[in-house]
């Protein structure tokens, strides 16, 4: 009886974590993906050290599985010849952590997970290397429909939308990370419990975006916190393709913050953004969506230190507006819509003071902001992450 009881309990344990390593060469493509169809919960697949020309995307869909290279610059996965247009790598299930390669030149998202649960992207870069093009795939990173997800220490150039984005998803860490030369650097959109910190989004059209859309599975985004990141130069002229929300998005923008509530944005430093350090508004496209609040509603910024900008607005009226104003305008732009908005910097802001945020400029009247004085509505709480995603990285 004994017996029998312990070749059960055997049959029944998990196979023992393997590491499975893939070499470049001939037969890349073949061997990595089978690599990622054919691993076990807990299996390691190791890309070695080199450069891997592949012709089509690849996918992971196994739980509990870390694919790992030897550094951002050291493993890189080119998708220069990639025949389809899809993803260069797609996950669609739980615990799994991807770090410590590259991702260059895919025809359509870089990395994209997808209801992948407990997702970890570390020391990551995804580029397209011929600078930004509007050909070039829209997002580097793209966690969507998740709970729980960490990215750090990932880097992102070139993308026709966003270089880092997650979409309607809840608790999200965004840190250590930099984006540059994309539309929009970091976005979070349509989320819950967002802490975006000490990440640098420079030389993009916008730097850090926080928008909340209609007509999404997932709306309502709130609880957002930006805080401690460098967001600089942002002057990349806007390259996305016509008709995405991100083409609207006024080249020269720092921090810009959409129809969200309880966000806070504080601790930053924004400088060198020729439309505005930080932006405030409503979302003005014509929605049907009766569940869909288009206002701002509890955000605060605080603390941030500015440097130089409003100095090359790009905002449909604003080179007239600040023609009125001596040619600039203030580091702090408001469209004037909203509830419970306070800004608590030693710098100017303006608001438009629009009657709504679809109202046409010609409706506007620019004046100095006021905000009131008082308690400050209350910070989202830190995010905080299941102890094994810290873990994975360390």
């Amino acid at each position: 009886m004994k017996a029998l009881a312990l070749a059960l309990l055997a049959a029944a344990a998990p196979l023992a974590a393997r590491t499975v390593t893939v070499t470049p060469g001939a037969g890349a493509q073949e061997r990595l993906q089978t690599a990622l169809i054919e691993a076990q919960p807990g299996d390691t697949v190791q890309i070695a050290a080199g450069r891997y020309d592949l012709t089509d995307g690849l996918s992971l869909d196994v739980d509990k599985v870390t694919v790992r290279g030897a550094g951002p610059n050291a493993t890189v996965l080119s998708f220069k010849g990639q025949q389809g247009a899809g993803e260069g790598l797609l996950v669609t299930s739980d615990d799994v952590v991807l770090r410590d390669f590259g991702v260059e030149d895919t025809r359509g998202d870089g990395i994209k997970s997808k209801g992948a649960d407990r997702i970890v992207y570390n020391n990551l870069r995804v580029e397209w290397t011929g600078g930004p093009k509007e050909t070039n795939g829209a997002y580097g990173v793209y966690p969507v429909s998740s709970t729980d997800v960490l990215i750090d220490r990932v880097t992102v150039r070139g993308a026709s939308d966003a270089g880092i984005y997650v979409g309607q998803s809840k608790n999200i860490v965004v840190r250590n990370s930099t984006a540059e030369f994309n539309v929009a650097g970091i976005e979070i959109e349509n989320s819950y419990n967002a802490d975006v910190y000490a990440n640098t989004a420079r030389k993009n059209a916008g730097g850090i975006l926080v928008f909340d859309l209609p007509n999404l599975p997932q709306m309502g985004g709130h609880a957002i916190r930006v805080f401690d990141n460098r967001v600089v130069e942002n002057d990349t002229p806007n390259f996305a393709p016509k008709g995405n929300i991100v083409a609207s998005v006024p080249t020269g923008t720092g921090v810009m913050v959409m129809a969200n509530a309880d966000v806070y944005v504080f601790g930053n430093t924004l400088a060198g953004n020729g439309n505005a350090n930080v932006m405030l508004i409503g979302y003005k496209r014509p929605f049907t969506d009766k569940t869909y609040n288009p206002l701002l509603r509890g955000v605060v910024v605080r603390d941030n230190k500015h440097g130089r900008a409003g100095f090359a607005p790009s905002f449909p009226g604003g080179k007239e507006i600040a023609a009125a104003m001596g040619g600039s305008l203030p580091p702090i732009f408001w469209d004037g819509t909203g509830t419970g908005v306070v800004v608590r910097d030693a710098v100017p802001a303006l608001s438009l003071n629009l009657p709504s945020p679809d109202a046409s400029v010609d409706q506007a009247r620019p004046a100095p902001a006021q905000f009131a004085d008082g308690p400050l509505p209350p910070e989202p709480k830190p995010v905080v992450l299941p102890p094994p995603m810290e873990a994975a990285i360390k």
